[in-house]
């Protein structure tokens, strides 16, 4: 029979307390006292009996003094109904009560208390549905106690209130079930006889009343039964000791189920101090966590008490008015200043709304007043006027860059637009070259020119799009994107964005920040720019947003489409050299403490300087080579403040800085059948690039390396197949592919590469290593090549005549188409570089190995 069907009050400490209260209440004494001589004359016997006379603990609620409960061992049935319950094992001596609204249930306490008959209560370990002996027995813990209903009542609601008193532990042998009853055949426990002089047994028995003190102090329910309890003489029973303290604790039904199945006493027992222990234990954390609690309550309330008759005292006097109406009367005057949208003037009169009805200490307060200062800093209708003078910009242009001339140009054209229309919204600026080239400065050149104020952010690695649109006002610790802290920041709504590395935005699982900027850099839709945090539109269409990458294969192709791109080429040797001398070492003589007299440059040091250690495109290298030889100047300087000037020349910078990084290209003199000089384009501007070809005995066939892409492999396979179908045409023996294996390089070969323009390179390089004639010297070239033999246009040709420019080339070959790429190069760049524009192969065989190239030399030294 499962108790856990019924209502039941199963709280044995609770359940005690009360039934001592009731017995100790002067109100209710004739009915304690019917119940207490009830419980006596059903389970009390006076008559002495013999040592083998089984015996029981005491009822919890027996006062002191009164005899101890003696059952008499015919009154122990061999079968007996048994209740199971899954919330807590019974002890014996316990009183505790039980009340049932179940009908099945009721009837059987009812059968049971007319027939004065006992009843078994054990633990379940869990509840079980099935009516099989075998499976109910699996189910129910083995060990379990007696108990008589000593006083019963029934209810007119139906409801049965029973009082029951534990006697006797019992272990279950058989299980039956008849209908909805479950009868047990049980044999009894009883506890060892121990040794009334065994020291162990009273040290413990000492400690677990000791223990009983204390939980009784920390919490008084159980004071009244612990009191009765300590009062009788416990030295003779000592398991009712353990019994009894471990139902006053809170341990679950597997550990007091433990204690009841402990029949050694001295076990027992010390099972029973480690649970009391536990208990007080609880009691005390309870209690320190529960003093915290009050303790910050009180100070809160105390210090919110003082503060507002703080308050009031402050405005009884008029030395201070109310912070929250100080706040108010803030954003009031905020908003006079401001020129806001209607939508925006309906926002915050609704936000103000929220905030004088809010409390100060609410936290939505503090999100309100955040939204509030937000939107009243920004700058709305706060313009800076425009400096639109031409002469002027091109002056700071000039200032700050050396060189650049087109780009200088095409800025100052985009300043004249602009002056001419009266304002130049709706534009957007993408500066496009090598790391180094001052595109960053020139952002910043541009913004003072204009009279803007200037900002620049990073979006290299960006990968959360809130970092452009801001988070939303839902989320804990929301703000803005950068693009509303920007125009915070600058103050005005036309500033000057410098959206540095857009070419290495990054995407993840936070969104796509590139696609965020759609509609930042787009002239129609960011008039009316949403951020995620304000949820209203903001105009930016009076922003000069510039953005700066190195390459363009990484922007999106709608977020290049909205940009107006302008492309700086790298620096050629003499504008380094300017450069240097003008800028960056003037610069450095400063902050590295340095004066003109400490220090000089020669001429053949700063070429030292470009040509062996810094053939970057930028001036970036240059300026730490620079860095690095003014820091030895200085140190020298440190240590000996008389020392001479020091000039620095070629033989002084190799002695600073140890042997140049780069030397000249030794392939480019040795006049070598099989290799020619082809010219390549990087994000860190142009290069020379060298292909070498040689021929092996054996089979035919072709094998590249050099860490070559699949574009650049492809072409090395059409340069190959190109030459091996026209051997004929190219003066090349016809059994050379068949009896060779050809071996194509491309140093240096740790570098990867990839793309076509080096098409007709290989393809030359292929002639010249099978035909033994080599390229003339000082020759480079560009070019994709096809099968038929047609030569398509590249790209980077200014980038690729910088470098030939910086490698002393003479000679270029490149596409016919591109013609107009080349001259838009500077003259500077162009001078003393003799252009060969071709559209088929034929015409570069004709050029390199039929005298073309020296016929042409020839006629122009005439």
């Amino acid at each position: 029979m499962n108790m856990d069907c019924a209502l039941i009050l199963y709280d044995f400490q609770r359940c005690n307390q009360q039934f001592i209260s009731m017995a100790n209440d002067d109100n209710s004494d004739n009915d304690a006292e019917r119940v207490i001589e009830a419980a006596e004359a059903e389970i009390l016997d006076e008559e002495p009996v013999s040592s083998e006379a089984e015996t029981a603990g005491p009822a919890a609620a027996k006062r002191p003094g009164e005899a101890t409960a003696i059952l008499r061992a015919s009154e122990l049935p061999e079968e007996i109904t048994l209740i199971s319950g899954t919330n807590k094992p019974v002890f014996p001596g316990m009183v505790f009560p039980v009340v049932l609204n179940n009908e099945e249930l009721s009837e059987v306490f009812t059968k049971l208390s007319k027939e004065n008959k006992s009843i078994g209560f054990v633990l379940a370990r869990e509840d079980t549905e099935s009516i099989d002996p075998a499976a109910i027995r699996n189910s129910l813990y083995s060990i379990g106690t007696l108990a008589k209903i000593v006083n019963f009542e029934q209810g007119e609601d139906g409801t049965v209130n029973a009082l029951m008193q534990a006697i006797k532990r019992f272990e279950i042998q058989r299980i039956r079930v008849v209908g909805e009853e479950m009868y047990a055949r049980v044999t009894y426990i009883s506890d060892p006889e121990t040794d009334e002089n065994n020291d162990q047994i009273k040290a413990l028995a000492l400690a677990i009343m000791k223990a009983m003190r204390e939980l009784m102090k920390s919490n008084p329910i159980f004071s009244e039964e612990i009191k009765m309890f300590l009062s009788r003489n416990t030295w003779e029973k000592p398991g009712e000791v353990a019994d009894f303290s471990v139902s006053m604790t809170s341990a679950g039904p597997d550990e007091l189920q433990e204690i009841l199945e402990t029949i050694e006493i001295e076990e027992r027992m010390k099972k029973a101090l480690f649970l009391l222990r536990k208990a007080i234990d609880i009691n005390q954390l309870k209690e320190k966590i529960t003093l915290q609690i009050e303790e910050r309550i009180t100070q809160h309330q105390r210090e919110f008490f003082l503060h507002e008759q703080l308050k009031a005292i402050k405005e009884e006097l008029g030395i201070e008015k109310d912070d929250k109406e100080e706040e108010l009367k803030r954003y009031e005057e905020r908003i006079n200043e401001l020129e806001m949208s209607e939508e925006a003037l309906v926002r915050v009169d609704e936000e103000l709304e929220k905030l004088q009805l809010l409390p100060p200490q609410s936290p939505e307060y503090i999100v309100v007043r955040n939204y509030l200062d937000w939107l009243t800093q920004l700058p709305w209708g706060i313009l800076t006027t425009d400096r639109l003078d031409i002469p002027e910009a091109r002056q700071i242009l000039d200032r700050d860059h050396y060189g650049l001339d087109d780009v200088k140009e095409r800025i100052l054209e985009f300043i004249g637009v602009s002056k001419l229309r009266g304002s130049m919204g709706g534009s957007i600026l993408c500066l496009i070259g090598p790391p180094g080239v001052g595109k960053t400065s020139l952002g910043r050149a541009v913004a003072e020119s204009l009279g803007r104020e200037f900002f620049r952010f990073s979006l290299g690695g960006m990968r959360d799009e809130a970092e452009i649109k801001g988070h939303r006002r839902t989320y804990i610790g929301a703000m803005p994107g950068k693009i509303i802290q920007t125009i915070k920041t600058t103050g005005s709504q036309n500033p000057v964005i410098m959206l540095d590395e857009v070419d290495k935005i990054g995407a993840s699982f936070h969104g796509d920040p590139a696609s965020a900027l759609l509609e930042v850099l787009d002239p129609e839709q960011n008039k009316s720019f949403h951020d995620h945090y304000l949820d209203l539109p903001f105009d930016l269409s009076k922003v000069l947003f510039i953005a700066t990458a190195n390459v363009l294969d990484t922007i999106p192709g709608p977020l290049l489409d909205r940009m107006e791109l302008i492309r700086l080429a790298g620096y050629i040797a003499q504008e380094k050299l300017q450069i240097a001398k003008h800028y960056l070492i003037p610069k450095q003589i400063k902050e590295h403490g340095l004066k003109r007299a400490d220090v000089g440059f020669r001429q053949d040091g700063i070429k030292c300087l470009i040509e062996g250690y810094a053939r970057e495109a930028g001036v970036r290298g240059l300026e730490k080579c620079i860095r690095t030889c003014l820091r030895k100047v200085a140190a020298r300087k440190a240590e000996d403040p008389d020392a001479d000037r020091v000039v620095l020349t070629r033989s002084q910078i190799e002695t600073y800085l140890g042997r140049p990084s780069f030397a000249d290209d030794v392939l480019a003199h040795q006049g070598t059948p099989g290799v020619v000089m082809g010219l390549a384009w990087t994000a860190f501007g142009g290069s020379v690039l060298f292909v070498e070809a040689m021929a092996i005995p054996g089979t035919g066939g072709l094998q590249h390396t050099g860490q070559l892409g699949d574009v650049m492999a492809e072409s090395s396979t059409i340069a190959f197949s190109l030459v091996h179908s026209n051997a004929a045409k190219y003066k090349v023996d016809d059994e050379f592919f068949k009896a060779h294996k050809v071996h194509l390089h491309v140093p240096a070969g740790a570098t990867p590469k990839d793309g076509p323009s080096a098409g007709i390179t290989m393809a030359v390089a292929l002639i010249s290593m099978a035909t033994g004639q080599p390229v003339p010297p000082h020759v480079a070239m560009t070019g994709e090549l096809t099968l038929t033999g047609a030569v398509l246009p590249v790209g980077g040709i200014r980038e690729k005549m910088v470098a030939a420019e910086r490698s002393s080339v003479v000679d270029v070959i490149m596409p016919a188409t591109n013609r107009t790429d080349y001259d838009e190069i500077p003259e500077s760049v162009r001078k003393g570089i003799r252009a060969h524009f071709v559209d088929d192969f034929k015409a570069v065989h004709r050029l390199l190995f039929r005298g073309g190239l020296e016929k042409m030399r020839a006629r122009r030294k005439r």
